[in-house]
């Protein structure tokens, strides 16, 4: 999703950080073999979670969605020496794809996979987090965010995507839409926390940065 012409769009990524190799191998790969190829972060937003994780230089990450892995690898480049990236997503088909790149990778022993419900596997990983990036189902940012906000370290950044959700969260809701509901409440949700401050970016579908205080 675009909120800005084309052009403009254009100017923006060519006046910024370039893509790295293996992440022009990776998207070239899942547009080939990959339903849905659209899932991913792409240059320009991965260049910008690369460089938050840089300025915030976590030892932990949790990243909940992983697809092919886009998004861990530009996370992970920001990461301590000695930090590790945590992982999840149901769809095991594509756990060889992720590994193949993230060993190709710098930082393959760095990144965990964790496979099946996030809702499960959360509560079972006993680690407090510097940095998580939202990216999985929306119909459960709400219940994502109660299983993590007490995992974040104080100083700790919650990421979010999609919080615009393709301009539907100021056009009338429709009953049934159940993900533009929840992204609704979630925005409110984290406006109004206390623990959190937080401001949304319009970059592509909407990036929401949430600092715990």
């Amino acid at each position: 999703m675009h909120f800005i012409s084309n052009e403009l769009d254009d100017y923006i990524v060519h006046h910024s950080e370039e893509e790295p190799e293996l992440l022009k191998a990776l998207t070239r790969e899942t547009y080939q073999k990959v339903l849905q190829p659209r899932m991913l972060s792409g240059h320009y937003q991965g260049r910008v979670l690369s460089l938050l994780s840089k300025l915030i230089r976590p030892k932990t990450i949790l990243e909940l969605g992983t697809f092919t892995g886009y998004s861990a690898l530009c996370l992970a480049e920001g990461l301590q020496n000695d930090g590790v990236l945590h992982t999840i997503d149901h769809n095991e088909e594509l756990t060889t794809f992720q590994r193949r790149y993230f060993d190709l990778s710098p930082f393959g022993s760095q990144i965990h996979q964790h496979t099946g419900d996030a809702i499960d596997i959360i509560p079972k990983l006993d680690l407090v987090f510097d940095m998580v990036f939202m990216d999985a189902d929306k119909e459960n940012y709400i219940n994502y965010f109660y299983q993590i906000i007490d995992k974040l370290n104080s100083g700790g950044v919650i990421l979010s995507d999609n919080v615009l959700w393709s301009g539907k969260v100021i056009q009338p809701l429709v009953a049934s839409d159940i993900s533009t509901k929840t992204v609704l409440e979630y925005n409110h949700l984290l406006k109004n926390d206390k623990r959190l401050e937080t401001v949304i970016l319009p970059i592509r579908d909407g990036l929401t940065v949430s600092i715990k205080k």
